[in-house]
């Protein structure tokens, strides 16, 4: 399976099916629980992320949303 992972080509061996949680586990993300995926454009709600599947040409996102910064007040 070839797929678009944050800008870059990946390829997914002897994967007939693959779901957003289990290419999470397959790209050995370290903080899943931190990560909003966009797949194809879409933001998904993490309760998709175990019954969405990725298929082929599929392009992926792993945003992480940061907080802190300085106050200015």
């Amino acid at each position: 399976m070839d797929l678009t992972v944050n800008g870059k080509q990946v390829t997914i061996a002897d994967i007939e099916s693959l779901t957003v949680s289990r290419l999470l586990d397959e790209l050995k993300v370290e903080t899943p629980l931190y990560v909003t995926v966009e797949l194809n454009g879409e933001i998904l709600d993490r309760q998709r992320h175990d019954r969405t599947d990725v298929r082929d040409g599929d392009s992926i996102e792993f945003l992480y949303f940061m907080g802190g910064g300085e106050s200015t007040c």
